[in-house]
Order: structure tokens, then C-alpha cells, then sequence
């Protein structure tokens, strides 16, 4: 018969490996309990100030990167995103909206914070870059009949400011930049029609813009002879891109010399509807420099 041994019963090899692993854990347990091991993790209120300061700094240094300029600027014609910008909420840009849609307009500092209820710190930060018209005054009403033209003194756009620009109804900032550069592009607007090769500008905007600019001194033309002029030569005027010279000068390849300019509205890719525009600034072999 088989006797079973007792799970408990521990030979002396045995007993020594028990006692020793006791020791172990033991001292183990000791060691742990008289020596701090565990990382420093206190996070006092001195640390949470400095917390505090450095992301009120960060604040302060973003601040500064995002830091736009400020054209001086009509208020009567604050767009909705302008007025974010500036500070305005949503209900101040609408009291403006709404008085100007009474055909009124605001023609001093004061009159504006009256009419968009602004606090006086934000008026204080803004009104420096108010500019009125001349014609600016104490009366706020027009005569809904009277014409535009005689509202402004018109101005020669070949010497008009961003100021000048920013004045008209629909032109910004940004507008009034394009505006400028491409009149230096073309060294000169010839014709105030040329306002509607701007990029940007709809259709009213142009219109508003005829009626308080005009052409003075038109600009001095060297004109480019279509026959003879190089790809280079011919994209250096603002509405010949390099494509449209490359194709004018293969089409002067293939069928010969432009006999006028008006040939050039066989030309692939040719702006017809800007033709009479172009032609102030070329001429063909067979005409001469007026």
C-alpha cells in the first residue's frame, strides 16, 4: 500500500531555502519602510505660479507673432471680418450695418461709438485709424437722390493713396494694395476702365470706384511691336502672360507677320474681350507710335 506524503513536511535543505527567502522579504520589507525611494512628485502653489506665468508669457509671445497692421479706414464701411479684427462683437457690427442701411453715415468718433454702442477703451484703441472723407460733417443724411459723383471730390487714381481707395465703398486693405500694385505693373492706368482687370473687385465695387476716381496724366507708352518682340518682351505687359507671348510669337511663325492688331484675336488663348485695352500698348510692324 502506497503512503501519500504530507504536502507540510519539509526536509532540511528545504526549511534553510524557506528561511532564507523569509530573511530576504524581511529585510526587504525593512529597507522600504526606513528609506525613501519614491520620486520627488510635490507640486506646491510656488510651482503653480510659476505654471502660471509661463503660459501668461507664451500668451504675450503669441500675441505679438499674430500681430496685424492697421490702415487708417472709414468706419461707415466696416465689413463684418474687419470688425472682428478690431474687436467689435457681432451686435456692434449690426447697429452699424443697420444705420448705415438708413442711408446715414457716421462722420466722427463720437457718432460712432453713439450709433454702435462700443465701450470707451475700444473706441480709444480704433478711433486713430478713422479716416472721413472731406465732405465729412455734422449732417448724416443724404439726399438719396442727389449723385454720387457730388458727394466726393474725385481723385486721379494714377495718384491715389491706400487711403484715397480704402474710402470707396467695397475696397479694403486688401483691395486697395491690389489696386496699387497693379497700376505700378502697368506703369499707369490709361483708362479707368482698366479698374476691372483688378482681381477682386465685383461689379458695384468697379462702379463706385469710376465714380470717385479718374485718369489725370495718363502715363508715358513705349509700345511693343507684335512682329518683332520677343516671348519675354511680350509677357512683360501685365496682360500677356508667358503662355500668350509663346503663342503669339508661333502663330507670327507659322502664318507670317500680323499684317494689324486685330489679327491678334486669331491668336489661340487671346483675350478678345480685353482687346481694346491691350492694343493702347502694341502696335504691328506696318503702324507707327502715335
Amino acid at each position: 500500500m502506497k503512503i501519500k506524503k504530507s504536502h507540510f513536511k519539509f526536509n532540511k535543505g528545504q526549511r534553510s531555502g524557506i528561511f532564507l527567502i523569509f530573511i530576504c522579504i524581511t529585510l526587504l520589507q525593512l529597507f522600504y519602510f526606513f528609506f525613501d525611494v519614491a520620486p520627488e512628485t510635490s507640486f506646491g502653489i510656488d510651482d503653480l505660479v510659476t505654471y502660471e506665468n509661463e503660459v501668461d508669457s507664451l500668451k504675450k509671445i503669441k500675441a505679438v507673432e499674430t500681430q496685424f497692421t492697421i490702415f487708417p479706414f472709414n468706419p461707415n464701411f466696416i465689413s463684418d471680418h474687419k470688425g472682428y479684427i478690431l474687436g467689435m462683437s457681432s451686435e456692434e457690427i449690426d447697429r452699424l450695418h443697420e444705420f448705415r442701411k438708413q442711408n446715414k453715415f457716421v462722420n466722427s468718433a463720437k457718432e460712432f461709438q453713439n450709433v454702435t454702442k462700443v465701450s470707451d477703451s475700444l473706441l480709444a484703441e480704433i478711433k486713430v485709424y478713422f479716416k472721413f472723407p472731406n465732405w465729412a460733417n455734422k449732417t448724416t443724411t443724404f439726399r438719396k437722390n442727389k449723385p454720387f459723383k457730388n458727394k466726393l471730390k474725385r481723385t486721379d487714381i494714377n495718384t491715389a493713396t491706400e487711403v484715397n481707395l480704402i474710402a470707396v465703398y467695397g475696397v479694403g486693405d486688401k483691395l486697395a494694395s491690389r489696386i496699387i500694385k497693379f497700376r505700378e505693373a502697368l506703369g499707369g492706368f490709361i483708362t479707368i476702365d482698366q479698374i476691372a482687370d483688378v482681381y477682386g473687385l465685383s461689379q458695384q465695387t468697379q462702379e463706385n470706384i469710376k465714380q470717385a476716381f479718374y485718369v489725370g496724366e495718363k502715363p508715358v507708352i513705349e509700345k511693343i511691336n507684335i512682329n518683332t518682340a520677343s516671348e519675354e518682351v511680350l509677357s512683360s505687359l501685365v496682360y500677356i502672360n508667358y503662355q500668350l507671348a509663346l503663342n503669339i510669337t508661333e502663330h507670327r511663325t507659322l502664318y507670317g507677320q500680323f499684317n494689324n492688331l486685330e489679327d491678334l484675336k486669331n491668336v489661340e488663348g487671346f483675350p478678345v474681350e480685353k482687346f481694346e485695352r491691350i492694343k493702347v500698348y502694341l502696335l504691328s510692324e506696318k503702324e507707327k507710335p502715335e
